[in-house]
C-alpha cells in the first residue's frame, strides 16, 4: 500500500467539457435530474485523514502507517470550495454538510465555517450549514464553530460500553471523550445534536437500547445507521446488517414510538418519537428500503471531484474547471449539466447487478 493516493479504489475521474462562453445558463435555483429529482444537498469532505480507524470505514490493514494521503496541494483551498458552494445554492442547494475524512483535523476549518456561513439562498435564507464528526475533538472547537457561523453538528458513535467503542474505533480512544464532545457542543448552542450510530450484527447491536436509555430527553436526536457496502475495504457483508425494522422493534419493545413525516423531501432517515413525548430517533435504512428515489444529494471530495452517490464508481473534476480559469458561468453550467445526467440508483438495483463494482471509499467523499 505504500504507492497508493486514495480513491482506494482507483475510481475514474471524468473530465468535464468546458463550456464555451456563449453556450453558458444562468441558474434558476432548481435543477432537476433524469428520475426528477431536485439538487438541494450538498456534502463536502475537507480532509480525507482521520484519527480513527474504524473497522467499516478506514481498517487499519488497508489505512496503515505507510498509506499516502493526498498532499496539501491537491485539496480543494477554502475560497475554491466556497466558490463552488455559492454556485451549487444558486442551483437550489439549501444544506451543507462538511465532513472527511475528520473535517475537524482540517486546519483552521473554522475559517471555512464562516466563509460557508455567508451564503444565501436565492430567496435570501441563510444555509442549513452543519458539519459530522467522530468528537474527538470537539470540545475544544465547539465555541470556535459556533462563533464562525456553524448552526448544527453530528457525532457519529457507535456505542456507550468503552470497551465496544474503542474495539470499533481501532485507536483504543475512549467513549467518555466524544461524550465531553457532545456536552461541550450542546453547551455553545449547537442543537439539537444528531448521534449517529452505525449498527453491524455482533460487533455493536448490543449497544442499541443503551443508545436510547442514555440520549432519550437528553434533546439530541439518536439515529440508526444500517451498515453499508461503501467503498470496497471494509469487509461488507449482507449478514452483518441489522435491518432498520428490527432495530425499530427492539427499541419498541421498551420505548413506545410512532411515525412522523420527514423534514422535507429527500430526507434519508426515517423518523420516529417517542410516544411520551421525550424526543425522537432517525433509522437510516439504504441497504433493505432504499430511498434513491427522492435522493437529493451530492457530494464534493477533497480534491474536488463531483460524485452523484455515496455508492460511486467515478466523480466529475470540478477543480480541473477551476485550476483551468473557467468562469463562475462556466462552472455553474457544467455543475447543472452533470446534475441533469444523473440516473444513480445504486440501492434500488443492490445484489447480482451491483457485485464487484469497483466504488469510491467513504473516507474520500464523507458519508
Amino acid at each position: 500500500m505504500t504507492d497508493r493516493i486514495i480513491p482506494l479504489t482507483d475510481a475514474r475521474s471524468v473530465r468535464i467539457r468546458l463550456p464555451a462562453r456563449e453556450d453558458v445558463e444562468q441558474p434558476t435555483g432548481r435543477v432537476l435530474d433524469r428520475r426528477n429529482r431536485p439538487l438541494h444537498d450538498l456534502r463536502i469532505s475537507v480532509t480525507d485523514r482521520c484519527n480513527f480507524r474504524c473497522t467499516y470505514c478506514m481498517p487499519k490493514e488497508v489505512f496503515d502507517n505507510d498509506y499516502k494521503f493526498l498532499p496539501h496541494g491537491e485539496l480543494l483551498t477554502f475560497e475554491e470550495i466556497t466558490r463552488l458552494a455559492r454556485l451549487f445554492v444558486a442551483h437550489g442547494v439549501e444544506k451543507i454538510r462538511l465532513t472527511g475524512g475528520e473535517p475537524l483535523l482540517r486546519k483552521n476549518v473554522e475559517r471555512l465555517v464562516g466563509m460557508l456561513a455567508t451564503l444565501r439562498t436565492p430567496a435570501g435564507a441563510p444555509i442549513d450549514l452543519t458539519l459530522t464528526t467522530n468528537g474527538s475533538i470537539l470540545a475544544r472547537k465547539a465555541r470556535a464553530l459556533v462563533d464562525a457561523g456553524l448552526r448544527r453538528v453530528t457525532v457519529s458513535l457507535d456505542g456507550l460500553d468503552d470497551a465496544v467503542f474503542r474495539r470499533m474505533n481501532d485507536v483504543d480512544f475512549p467513549v467518555a471523550d466524544v461524550l465531553a464532545g457532545i456536552d461541550a457542543a450542546a453547551a455553545t448552542g449547537l442543537g439539537p445534536i444528531k448521534v449517529n450510530m452505525v449498527v453491524q450484527r455482533s460487533v455493536n447491536d448490543d449497544q442499541i437500547l443503551p443508545m436510547v436509555r442514555h440520549f432519550k430527553g437528553s434533546g439530541h436526536i439518536l439515529r440508526f445507521i444500517e451498515f453499508m457496502d461503501v467503498g470496497t475495504s471494509n469487509g461488507w457483508r449482507l449478514d452483518d446488517v441489522v435491518p432498520a425494522a428490527e432495530i425499530v422493534r427492539r427499541i419498541e419493545s421498551e420505548f413506545p414510538l410512532r411515525a412522523v413525516e420527514a423534514n422535507y423531501v429527500g430526507e434519508v432517515a426515517e423518523r420516529w418519537e417517542y410516544r411520551d413525548g421525550s424526543g425522537e430517533i432517525g433509522v437510516i435504512a439504504s441497504v433493505t428500503q432504499a430511498f434513491c428515489h427522492d435522493c437529493t444529494r451530492a457530494r464534493l471530495s477533497t480534491d474536488g471531484k463531483l460524485y452523484l452517490c455515496l455508492f460511486a464508481q467515478q466523480g466529475h473534476d470540478l477543480r480541473a474547471l477551476l485550476r483551468a480559469d473557467a468562469d463562475d458561468a462556466q462552472l455553474s453550467t457544467a455543475i447543472a449539466a452533470i446534475w441533469r445526467a444523473r440516473a444513480d440508483r445504486y440501492s434500488e438495483l443492490r445484489g447480482q447487478a451491483t457485485t464487484g463494482l469497483n466504488k469510491v471509499e467513504m473516507s474520500y467523499i464523507g458519508g
